[in-house]
């Protein structure tokens, strides 16, 4: 029999069965690393109101993710895939100083600087632009190609997070635009680590540079409360201690590692894909634990965000 026939060949329906439960796991991951993403939103506003600034909780975010990331890399030189890996250039180390820099320290201190201003449901829809951040920079960079389709969905989702802004600035004022602009550097800042992550990954691995950008920003993060506060601004309510370490495990650690072996199951497109449950699940949170209002201004904004999002993630994936 030829390829050609071979390829027309009828697929039974236990077949199928069998192809649809194997993605399940990775649906699964995927899936419930976003909401766990999503959940850091939602514990850094629940610290906020126990007095601590941005500084001291990412200090101490970062202060319980450092054995974890510090593990992880570990893992990634020594163990995985069966032996030590070769040793970092000093371009390796540059890049890996310099995306721990942008992607995770200073993405992470935006962030958490710009929910002191903003609602969890504006902050997780400002976040969820990133891929369209990503293709603007492509093409102001590299002159990347960018499809009609694409324009049309970043125009869409763009609308959606202008019209919940828009709704925000007339209850919050001044304090709403700065918080957002905060949170879209952020974005900003993440982008910039996406763009220029991809000749590393290829040569770390996306474990290793991971582990070792992330512990690079831990690192920067504890340097940041040496130099900035005194060491009795470390006193704080046992409770931010505690949202700390629910933060660095259930909202940093793990879903890293759930969206990695995600994308080892289903692939990253899918995996994107599946991440659409987190602008939702933190405006469910947000209503729910936090007490948020959920408006009809926020309902129309999410759904024309997470609309132009599949737009041009539908287009990205024609290009």
């Amino acid at each position: 029999m030829n390829d050609i026939s071979a390829s027309k060949t009828p697929v039974s329906h236990e077949e199928k069965g069998q192809a649809a439960k194997s993605i399940v796991p990775g649906l699964l991951l995927a899936i419930f690393g976003a909401m766990a993403f999503s959940g850091k939103a939602i514990i850094v506003k629940l610290a906020y109101r126990y007095g601590v600034d941005a500084v001291t909780l990412i200090m101490y975010r970062m202060l319980f993710a450092l054995p974890i990331f510090a593990a992880m890399a570990w893992w990634a030189t020594y163990r995985q895939g069966g032996g030590r890996k070769p040793p970092l250039t000093r371009k390796d180390w540059l890049g890996v100083l310099g995306l721990g820099f942008t992607g995770y320290y200073l993405a992470s201190f935006l962030d958490f600087a710009g929910l002191a201003y903003v609602t969890a449901s504006l902050e997780r829809l400002i976040l969820y632009l990133n891929p369209t951040l990503v293709l603007l920079l492509g093409l102001v960079m590299y002159q990347r190609r960018v499809a009609a389709a694409q324009i049309i969905g970043m125009a869409i989702s763009y609308s959606g997070v202008v019209l919940v802004f828009g709704h925000e600035i007339t209850l919050q004022g001044a304090d709403a635009a700065w918080g957002a602009l905060l949170v879209f550097l952020s974005a900003v800042s993440y982008a910039i680590y996406l763009v220029y992550s991809g000749e590393l990954v290829r040569r770390l691995g996306a474990l290793r540079l991971v582990g070792l950008a992330t512990t690079v920003a831990c690192l920067l993060c504890l340097l940041q409360f040496a130099v900035l506060r005194p060491m009795s601004a470390a006193v704080v309510a046992p409770e931010v201690i505690w949202l700390s370490l629910l933060n660095a495990t259930l909202c940093t650690a793990a879903p890293v590692l759930m969206v990695m072996m995600a994308i080892e199951r289903i692939g990253a497109s899918m995996a994107a894909q599946t991440g659409m449950v987190g602008p939702m699940s933190t405006i469910l949170m947000g209503v729910l634990i936090l007490g948020e209002p959920f408006t009809a201004w926020v309902a129309a904004g999410t759904v024309l965000v997470i609309a132009g999002i599949f737009v041009f993630s539908r287009a990205a994936a024609r290009t």
